[in-house]
């Protein structure tokens, strides 16, 4: 199965700052250099153009939006459409980020709406699940997981292209605690277990860095890296995707806890 490895710089970066990461980045990707890795990078909308331009197909590269809305057009002043972000550049689109769910109002139902919107137009969707520390300290991450996940697929006839990101809200952003392998990994089993011979990959994200992406990748189940803050600079970035493939081990066999 393919390694998806990828970022977003949320809001972050300005077209010059954008433009200098990309060239880096396509530097970088000479061919061959990261095989059985899909490379991707969602930056802001603003900048999808310029790392568009950056990054033609031929780096192997994909390009992500951080948000689309499910409608293809009309009256929603401030936002932007899946046909808009593909025609800017986008091949994938992030969906149901733990800010957006808090901040912007993206319930379960908003959130299927747009798997439903980014698949109907050809773009893999990104959706991102996870739960808060309260809900961990109660031992209800498992279930409050599975719950966000079934809320955005249930009922969509065909998933291969879909990836899941497990994000717990407590391990991201700028205070958040890097994940154990322990930690994490009764969810990932059971998030593989109702949906990964359906969809296209589960990711992990949270506190992501080159010290620890190995570690993470070893858990049974993840094929893949959505990484924050260690990734916004290329020189991180490029080091965690040399690091995922070369890494030849086996995958531990850590018994599911939480």
């Amino acid at each position: 199965m393919t390694a998806w490895v990828g970022t977003s710089w949320k809001m972050t970066k300005t077209l010059a700052e954008a433009r200098g990461y990309a060239d880096a980045l396509a530097t970088a990707a000479r061919p061959g250099r990261w095989p059985g890795v899909q490379p991707f990078v969602i930056p802001p909308a603003t900048a999808l153009t310029t790392v568009r331009d950056a990054l033609p197909g031929s780096s192997g590269v994909l390009i992500g939006a951080q948000n689309a809305h499910w409608q293809d057009a009309g009256a929603w002043t401030g936002e932007v459409s899946v046909p808009q972000v593909a025609d800017a550049g986008a091949r994938l689109v992030e969906i149901g980020h733990s800010e957006r769910r808090e901040h912007f109002g993206d319930t379960d139902e908003v959130v299927r709406r747009k798997v439903g919107a980014t698949l109907r137009h050809g773009l893999v969707p990104l959706v991102c699940v996870g739960e808060p520390d309260e809900v961990r300290l109660a031992g209800g991450s498992t279930q409050h997981v599975l719950a966000q996940v079934d809320a955005a697929l249930t009922g969509v006839a065909d998933l291969s292209t879909v990836l899941i990101a497990y994000e717990p809200v407590w391990a991201i952003g700028e205070h958040g605690r890097p994940a154990e392998p322990g930690d994490i990994a009764g969810v990932v089993a059971a998030v593989v277990d109702r949906w990964g011979d359906r969809v296209a990959g589960v990711l992990y994200g949270g506190s992501v860095s080159r010290a620890n992406a190995l570690e993470l990748m070893s858990v049974p189940g993840i094929s893949g890296l959505f990484i924050g803050r260690a990734a916004w600079d290329v020189d991180g970035y490029v080091a965690i995707l040399d690091a995922v493939a070369q890494d030849t081990e086996q995958p531990v066999d850590l018994s599911p806890m939480g």
